[in-house]
């Protein structure tokens, strides 16, 4: 690289120029972008905007001006007509009402009801398994009732309906007790069981039958008195309508003693169930035939010689 020769004058004059020029463009710079002080606000300096001259075409904007606000809303004002819209219609008849026609509430839903789920029931210790008698008849006297089963204790008792009863241990698969007349004074059906006084063990339970006692099938429709005070009942079946006559002692339908003998009453014992039976005096008899009308007793007994 050649350098200036500084001794030269035509050289020393050219860099003493160039360095002027420098210094000027550093004073330029400086003045452009922080100022000489004065206002301390910084102006932003911005080029000037081009405008176009007439005789330019190539800046002509061929596009016409936008429209205002006022003059949009004064076009859509303009545009905005009331539609004639012209329609008939047909002529139709008055429905007909029915008076009788009301409105109905729907019904109220019910709920279903929640059926709970059963617990099932837990299995004796003891084992009841059969009676003995299995069935009695009503009116009866007191009778022994045997049960069978298995697991039997000394300390457990034969239950009727709730009742205990005096109970004798047999063994462990047979106990004893004596059923009193008044547990089947009625018929119908008895549960009977077995369990300890403290209920710890139990068994299951068995229906014990009490039937109704068979009664006699007759009725009383007059009465004949003697001499000697031995009066005749006179008596119809019911079925066949037959009369017959009895006196005290008298057996009536193989089963049926007769014991008694009044104006009110006829009794009869069942002789295989020693049960006692009455049976009253029926009205209807002293409307029936001479022969079903009591007969009075005579005064005075005249059978002497």
């Amino acid at each position: 690289m050649q350098f200036s020769d500084i001794q030269n004058p035509a050289e020393r004059k050219k860099l003493l120029v160039a360095g002027a020029l420098g210094i000027v463009a550093l004073l330029l710079l400086w003045w452009t972008f922080f100022g000489f002080g004065g206002s301390s606000q910084q102006v932003t300096r911005r080029p000037p905007l081009a405008t176009a001259s007439p005789s330019d075409n190539r800046l002509v904007s061929t596009q016409p001006a936008p429209a205002s606000l006022t003059e949009v809303n004064q076009n859509l004002l303009d545009r905005l007509q009331p539609v004639r819209w012209e329609s008939s219609v047909p002529a139709v008849a008055e429905a007909k009402r029915n008076i009788f026609a009301y409105y109905e509430p729907p019904p109220t839903p019910v709920a279903a009801a929640s059926v709970p789920t059963p617990t099932p029931t837990p299995t004796p210790p003891v084992l009841l398994a059969s009676l003995s008698p299995a069935s009695t008849y009503a009116r009866t006297a007191d009778f022994t009732l045997e049960v069978a089963g298995d697991k039997f204790t000394p300390q457990m008792r034969i239950v009727i309906d709730n009742t205990e009863l005096p109970t004798r241990y047999l063994s462990p698969q047979q106990l004893s007790a004596t059923v009193p007349a008044s547990l089947i004074a009625n018929a119908g059906s008895r549960q009977v069981m077995t369990r300890s006084a403290d209920g710890k063990l139990y068994s299951n339970a068995i229906t014990l039958a009490v039937n109704a006692p068979p009664t006699p099938n007759y009725n009383y429709v007059g009465i004949i008195g003697t001499r000697r005070y031995i009066d005749t009942a006179i008596l119809q079946d019911k079925g066949s309508k037959e009369t017959l006559n009895v006196q005290r002692g008298d057996l009536l339908g193989g089963r049926f003693r007769v014991t008694s003998i009044s104006e009110k009453e006829l009794v009869l014992v069942d002789t295989n169930l020693k049960i006692k039976h009455t049976v009253a005096f029926s009205v209807s008899g002293e409307k029936g035939s001479p022969a079903q009308r009591p007969t009075p007793r005579p005064d005075s007994d005249d059978d002497q010689p």
